[in-house]
């Protein structure tokens, strides 16, 4: 199994078992909605966030390099034709349970995703339906999930461990539905907090567990950094501090809903429900992060299936 950036994706490769065992992870930028008690629609991608290789670790671990700016929103996206299952953290935190995140999936708990059956995430799985927005926070004021959550120094990024499924399972299928290192100093790394409250079913598992090749796995970290670090690792800049929600709104831009009648959504996590917001930490700290926190009127979502 090869994993490598092409064109700002994580493309995932495994051709030892099938042709078309293949799949890709990017970072949208997006809208980091509201911390206001509202349950929002789905905010848009507004381009993908640059990732770059950045070496491996002691253990073999491949790591990629990601510029976010602080308090800046992303959610994930997941485009495969194949088959496979995703198990990921925030920093040693499982974003669906809170529990401690490994590699390998725990069936009873259904601590993974399917893909492409679960086509992207935009947060923290805290209540069935509901997630809690990926918001880049700086680690060593408890901002982060993984600092609440977890007695471990905290590691931040998000780690990935992936495996495809079985060629003799997959030629079985009637159809498959297509969904169009470096070490970081302390100070400088980030991890992801709870942000608002958007409004999206995260798949429960459907295939059986036999189903899934453990053999063939890749595990993969991403580092996720802030703009002096990325400058001084590539030569350039990142990309420029995203538009308010409130503003993007004022402009008239569409919010979407995602309706698929086939997802049966999972519940969500009692320990994720528990975890205090960035805007709740922000509140009480001598230095806030947040740049702003405006409510606005929701507008009627574009629907997506």
């Amino acid at each position: 199994m090869t994993v490598h950036v092409v064109d700002d994706r994580i493309e995932v490769r495994c051709p030892e078992v099938h042709p078309n065992a293949r799949m890709s992870f990017s970072f949208q930028r997006t809208l980091r909605v509201p911390d206001d008690d509202t349950m929002y629609d789905l905010p848009p991608g507004l381009g993908g966030l640059q990732v770059k290789e950045s070496g491996q670790d002691d253990d073999g671990v491949t790591h990629f390099a990601m510029p976010m700016w602080q308090s800046e929103a992303c959610w994930i996206n997941f485009d495969a034709g194949y088959p496979f299952l995703v198990t990921m953290s925030s920093g040693t935190i499982n974003v669906l349970t809170g529990e401690p995140w490994s590699p390998v999936p725990d069936f009873e708990a259904e601590d993974y995703l399917e893909v492409p059956d679960q086509p992207w995430l935009d947060g923290f799985t805290a209540e069935k339906g509901t997630v809690r927005q990926f918001v880049a926070a700086p680690l060593g004021a408890d901002y982060t999930a993984e600092e609440q959550l977890s007695s471990e120094p905290a590691r931040g990024g998000i780690q990935v461990a992936v495996y495809p499924m079985l060629a003799s399972k997959y030629s079985e299928l009637d159809h498959l539905p297509t969904i169009i290192c470096f070490s970081l100093p302390p100070n400088d790394a980030m991890g992801l907090g709870a942000g608002g409250s958007i409004r999206q079913a995260v798949a429960t598992p459907v295939v059986p567990h036999e189903s899934w090749d453990l053999e063939h796995g890749r595990r993969f970290t991403i580092d996720i950094v802030n703009s002096a670090v990325w400058q001084q690792l590539t030569g350039s800049e990142p990309a420029s501090v995203p538009l308010s929600a409130a503003d993007y709104t004022r402009f008239g831009m569409p919010w979407f809903a995602w309706y698929d009648e086939l997802v049966v959504a999972r519940e969500g996590a009692a320990s994720l429900r528990g975890v205090r917001t960035v805007a709740d930490v922000d509140a009480g700290a001598d230095e806030p992060i947040l740049p702003e926190n405006e409510s606005f009127e929701k507008p009627v979502p574009v629907y997506v299936s």
